[in-house]
């Protein structure tokens, strides 16, 4: 007897039999058309703001508060953007925003992955109590510490320099717990193995546990990324000049005016702003998703 099929007594007019498999298949065709009816509508409800910040870019001024205009545009507009480009140098914006996040991103990866790998397995004389130092960083909001920096920055003589932008954030706290988690879900064995091949910490740290944790680095590059490139408060503290600006603040500087904020070159500068991300996201997607679904599992 097929144990896929549920046998009926046979009769006149009775139902032939349904197979165990098919019925799990309409269960999960029905479930996926109900996930999907529901996530359509989110996925609208979230991308909605972005869709009103591009179409307010493509609108005149007379659109934007006029209620009989509606949601499009009537004709797509794109002097918006020529307009905001020259308001402000938006090109020196976006050459300080990639420099900058840029060398924090490198400074955190080398940071963090040093010091997690040494409280992860390495032994040396007050590692819990060192570690929980080196956590204060997570338990302290970053404004706190601005005033501190600022001075500390000021002493060297580096307010408004891209340093100055740099230099407080090339260690991570956060990241430095979340990788150090990671170096310890490898197995022992792996190190011991190529100790005993003649590899140093080094070595052991570049050939087999950042192989490893790839999806927690990956996981952190998107946190670091998009942390420092909408970054406001600080480069606005330690900045002055045109030279050193950062893309959120050219942003802000859209927003102030005699006459009040103009919102087409407003929403056409955050077009500007957010686009990088975006293309980033659809350059990487498949990694982005895959480093969250790992780093979720481990």
């Amino acid at each position: 007897m097929d144990a896929t099929i549920a046998e009926r007594p046979s009769g006149a007019g009775s139902p032939p039999a349904i197979k165990p498999t098919r019925r799990r298949s309409l269960r999960s065709r029905i479930a996926s058309c109900w996930l999907h009816l529901v996530l359509i509508p989110v996925g609208l409800l979230w991308i909605s703001p972005l869709a009103w910040i591009v179409l307010t870019s493509l609108k005149t001024k007379i659109e934007v508060f006029d209620p009989e205009a509606g949601f499009l545009p009537a004709a797509l507009n794109f002097a918006n953007y020529p307009a905001t480009l020259a308001v402000a140098p938006f090109g020196t914006y976006l050459i300080n925003s990639i420099l900058v996040t840029g060398s924090i991103l490198i400074g955190q990866l080398i940071t963090i992955t040093l010091a997690a790998y040494a409280f992860a397995r390495m032994e040396f004389p007050f590692k819990k109590i060192l570690f929980t130092l080196f956590l204060l960083q997570v338990m302290f909001p970053i404004y706190a510490i601005f005033l501190t920096n600022f001075v500390t920055l000021h002493e060297f003589g580096l307010i408004n320099t891209l340093p100055a932008m740099i230099v407080p954030f090339v260690a991570s706290g956060y990241g430095t717990f979340m990788l150090r988690q990671s170096f310890r879900q490898v197995p022992a064995e792996l190190s011991d193995a190529a100790r005993l091949d003649g590899c140093g910490h080094l070595e052991i740290l570049w050939h087999v546990f950042l192989p490893l944790v790839q999806p927690t680095l990956i996981a952190f590059t998107i946190i670091s990324v998009v942390t420092h490139w909408n970054d406001y408060m600080w480069p606005l503290l330690v900045t002055n000049s045109d030279d050193v600006r950062t893309l959120p603040i050219g942003l802000g500087l859209l927003a102030k005016s005699d006459s009040g904020a103009d919102w087409t070159r407003l929403m056409a500068g955050t077009t500007i702003v957010v686009s990088p991300l975006l293309l980033f996201f659809v350059i990487f997607q498949r990694r982005f998703i895959d480093s969250f679904m790992h780093t979720g599992v481990k």
